[in-house]
């Protein structure tokens, strides 16, 4: 953080000296100590930030000058509180009589150390996309208080009323810019599993807060309902039929799901920890079996609705973490996973209302972008898979930490198999690493991906 010399300069200074103090209050400005902690109070100054910065990002274009500014100034102030959370490692030192020991020396912690970069070039990425989107284009935008033969298809986009409306020409996108908006969208969806799967990851580790612990029944078939709970424990188990039961034509149904399932892995975890025994003659094994069925529906419905909101459970977790680390990385990856959900939702847009003028009838089509539209199995293996790749810290071929790069040094460039001389190329980014590498424990490393939190 410099700041040396300038009017701007000492302009700065007092900005940062307003918000670091702020920051030490727990946003409590009378002094009387009944502000929130510190970590809390961190995790909300990044997410006040990343809202006020991106939360007018509507449509395709590059972000102004100086909002980009004040995010890469603002935020840099904020992650530098990362710098100073160490922990101690053993280190060699050469003695000056040639001999060696063995001593203890600080560096920053291992999951900020790994995933604050790694973070940082997905920010600078999603930037760079963004920039990519010029003027030139082959769509454009109108308000929506324009005329009718102004607004084209916006009836088609209601469900979407404060957006203005995606224009393009009568006959379609052309063949080369409709590739290269596919290009660029699996560029950002690349992002979007990266950021996803680090938050995720950090959740993951976090405490569950005694106050969540104290809102649970005290069995997890009454969080389920009978239905649903005789469909989990049941010899043959389908996770599309037990999605299948649930309307979720609407975000409260899915994320009162989310919140169902959780808490019923929460609880019977809670009464194996407690009575070693799940039930009256219900195995350690089979209990195990259920409590998997359930992760792998819940890691169906994330997949399928990237961009819903935080579960109950997840938002427990932000609000009573006292880790300031976790607070940093939990709340970047967080703001950085809805930008990408953003521009990649605005991508879809623009594929929607090309597909209108080719064809009227794709008017259902694209609606609800998705990380993937594979089938059950391949869904969970995929992210067995990739989870257990993490976990021995090798990359993942073709898909997400395959464009994983040094720390430090130029960023090198993947050769993309695009041959749209428009591509963008997709920069590597730092080896991304937690604790752990499962979304919930005991689940032979099955990983999920959280939703960012509505409001952005």
């Amino acid at each position: 953080m410099n700041c040396s010399g300038g009017g701007r300069s000492v302009a700065d200074m007092d900005m940062v000296k307003e918000k670091f103090s702020k920051l030490l209050l727990g946003e409590d400005m009378s002094g009387s100590g009944k502000g929130v902690s510190s970590a809390l109070a961190l995790s909300n100054a990044i997410t006040n930030l990343a809202a006020s910065v991106f939360g007018e990002q509507r449509r395709l274009q590059p972000m102004a000058p100086e909002q980009k500014a004040r995010w890469t100034k603002e935020i840099d102030w904020l992650l530098s509180v990362a710098d100073f959370i160490v922990e101690f490692v053993p280190s060699r030192q050469v003695a000056e009589d040639g001999s060696t020991m063995e001593v203890m020396i600080t560096q920053q912690r291992r999951d900020l150390l790994m995933n604050v970069p790694a973070l940082r070039k997905l920010d600078g990425m999603l930037l760079d996309y963004l920039d990519s989107f010029s003027d030139k284009q082959e769509f454009w935008y109108v308000k929506k208080n324009d005329n009718e033969s102004e607004k084209g298809d916006a009836a088609e986009q209601s469900d979407k009323w404060w957006l203005p409306t995606v224009k393009v020409p009568p006959e379609g996108l052309s063949d080369s810019t409709r590739r290269w908006l596919h290009h660029q969208k699996e560029l950002v969806n690349q992002v979007l599993k990266a950021t996803m799967a680090i938050n995720a990851n950090v959740l993951m580790e976090m405490d569950i807060p005694e106050a969540y612990m104290e809102t649970l029944p005290k069995n997890g078939k009454s969080t389920l309902g009978d239905s649903m709970y005789k469909l989990i424990t049941d010899d043959y188990f389908d996770p599309e039929e037990l999605i299948a039961t649930v309307d979720l034509s609407n975000e409260y149904n899915i994320v009162d799901l989310k919140n169902r399932i959780e808490a019923s892995v929460v609880i019977w975890q809670k009464k194996m920890q407690r009575d070693g025994k799940w039930g009256h003659g219900v195995s350690h094994e089979k209990r195990g079996r259920f409590e998997g069925r359930a992760e792998n529906v819940l890691l169906l419905l994330k997949h399928r609705f990237p961009g819903i909101s935080q579960s109950a459970l997840d938002i427990s977790k932000i609000q009573y973490n006292r880790d300031v680390g976790s607070a940093i990385l939990e709340s970047y990856s967080r703001t950085l996973e809805s930008l990408a959900y953003t521009v990649m939702s605005r991508i879809e847009d623009v594929l929607h209302a090309d597909a209108l003028a080719q064809d009227p009838k794709n008017g259902d089509s694209m609606r609800m972008p998705s990380l993937t539209t594979d089938d059950t199995d391949t869904v969970v293996q995929d992210a067995k898979d990739e989870m257990g790749r993490l976990g021995r810290m090798e990359p993942v071929n073709s898909t997400l930490f395959d464009y994983v790069g040094p720390r430090d040094g130029t960023i090198e460039t993947m050769i993309l198999g695009s041959q749209d001389p428009q591509g963008k190329k997709l920069s590597k980014i730092s080896k991304i690493g937690t604790k752990r590498y499962s979304y919930l424990d005991k689940l032979e490393n099955l990983g999920g991906a959280r939703s960012p939190i509505s409001r952005h």
